[in-house]
């Protein structure tokens, strides 16, 4: 581009000269994620990757996936800390991958922003990599877009895609779940990133602000909310390819939008039904904190908050006991909070799949433990 043009689009508010800066900011982290099959290195047109390694696969699927961080990027915005969305991201991709078995080969990134400020995007994108690097995913590519006039100098959102791949034969799938599998929950890093509209109506009901201490949680609200997702993928891979653990989980739950019991119902069987026990776990106090500040009961936010269980394993009942503690080994906090019955019953009160799957029955009981 001349400078002439440089100059005219300047004028019309794009600086591409604050994007080469940005590029040049990340470089390094991305360059990380990138193992041997990573082609070109970055700044291409397209991100290049050797699947030569499928090769040795009988039967390859690719899975893919994709999603952003919605309105918790509000909140980086409002406290002007970046460096955690970008794991954020990586975590509602990646791990809706790993749901099928699969593994993580390549992602890209999209960051639609007002005003290119070069440390705000490389600091999105550090963290970006840095997730993908813990999961073992390349970024082979971005974008990043300057929308003067559509969005505010500090406004941004961000979004990501990747492809993974699970060998036909080791799909986790509904039709693996017998009766009689245990449900194992894996705890939460906090809120994740879903339900964040639901937390800025409650503050803002209450006039608080994201700098504003809270005595509950230990430090300033933005602080809190801003607790980077749990990264599942590479612990639960690692428990996938154990030989001795080959085939004892059958079936994965992410749990994002929609909630505890829709998420876990779309990957079991239709005919089948579990009820979660909620004396098995104690909500993070994030989740109490908010519900008392909204007037809201801990049932009543089942729906819109993971409270305190970020993923779900439906396992074999013989080997549920060495799951949990090979995913105990590798860092996750786990407990047993059901078992899957195929017996005939009511399933009033009970949900049944969810976002277009007519999946298996749901439904959460008991007290929550202190």
């Amino acid at each position: 581009m001349s400078e002439h043009q440089s100059n005219a689009y300047a004028q019309a508010g794009v600086d591409t000269a604050a994007g080469d800066l940005a590029v040049e900011l990340m470089k390094s982290a991305v360059a990380r994620t990138h193992g041997p099959e990573v082609i070109g290195g970055v700044g291409g047109f397209a991100g290049l990757f050797d699947a030569s390694a499928l090769l040795s696969y009988k039967r390859p699927l690719l899975a893919s996936s994709t999603d952003g961080v919605g309105t918790k990027v509000a909140i980086a915005q409002a406290i002007d800390k970046h460096d955690t969305i970008g794991q954020d991201l990586v975590a509602m991709v990646v791990d809706d991958i790993v749901v099928v078995g699969a593994k993580p080969l390549v992602m890209t990134d999209y960051i639609a922003c007002g005003k290119v400020v070069p440390e705000r995007i490389a600091s999105i994108v550090r963290g970006i990599a840095e997730a993908c690097e813990a999961t073992g995913t390349a970024l082979v590519g971005g974008e990043t877009a300057e929308h003067p006039g559509l969005l505010g100098p500090d406004d941004y959102d961000v979004a990501g895609a990747a492809v993974g791949v699970v060998e036909a034969d080791d799909l986790l799938s509904p039709d693996r779940v017998r009766d009689g599998d245990i449900v194992i929950a894996m705890g939460a890093s906090g809120l994740h990133s879903n339900g964040f509209s639901l937390v800025r109506h409650i503050l803002a009901g209450r006039d608080i602000l994201y700098t504003d201490h809270s005595a509950d949680l230990g430090a300033s609200y933005g602080e809190a909310l801003l607790e980077p997702t749990a990264l599942y993928t590479g612990p639960l891979l690692r428990v996938l390819e154990n030989p001795e653990l080959a085939g004892a989980i059958h079936s994965l739950s992410h749990v994002t939008g929609g909630g505890i019991a829709a998420n876990l119902a779309r990957v079991l069987p239709v005919g089948s039904w579990v009820e979660l026990d909620r004396q098995t776990w104690s909500p993070l106090p994030v989740f109490r904190h908010l519900a008392d500040l909204g007037g809201h009961t801990l049932e009543s936010l089942e729906g819109a908050w993971n409270l305190g269980v970020g993923m779900f394993a439906v396992v074999e009942a013989e080997r549920a006991a060495s799951v949990s503690a090979a995913l105990a080994a590798e860092g996750l906090k786990v407990w047993q909070a059901g078992v899957i019955s195929t017996s005939a019953r009511d399933f009033a009160g009970f949900e049944q799949g969810a976002k277009g799957v007519n999946g298996g029955a749901v439904r959460l009981v008991g007290d929550y433990a202190n």
